[in-house]
């Protein structure tokens, strides 16, 4: 199956915005900047971490869009939205393919 047959989720891209309280803290928002990229999602091992002595499960994976002039603008600190079932993903890293047709962005879901 090509690449391109298993671009199957509609993705969206936020951009954090912050905004301070009336204390001087900040609060992060995000604001959506792309919508509608279509894209593929291949899942890597999942593994576990104790923070705080409670147990997080982490879900990795790995997500392929087109390259074109919108998805070039996404940046590392943005987070990306599964439009199918809400699901939201903090980006680690941003590489185009060998052929330099998709970019890949390693992600990791968020709770």
């Amino acid at each position: 199956m090509t690449v391109t047959g298993r671009l199957s989720d509609r993705v969206a891209f936020d951009e954090p915005t912050g905004v301070t309280t009336a204390t001087g803290g900040q609060i992060t928002s995000w604001a959506e900047r792309i919508s509608g990229i279509w894209a593929g999602f291949r899942y890597l091992r999942g593994g576990e971490v104790v923070l705080a002595a409670r147990l997080s499960g982490k879900q990795p994976a790995v997500v392929t869009v087109r390259l074109a002039p919108e998805t070039l603008a996404i940046k590392p600190h943005w987070r990306l939205r599964n439009l199918r079932d809400g699901l939201a993903y903090e980006i680690k890293a941003i590489v185009p393919t060998a052929d330099r047709a998709f970019l890949e962005i390693t992600c990791e879901a968020t709770k």
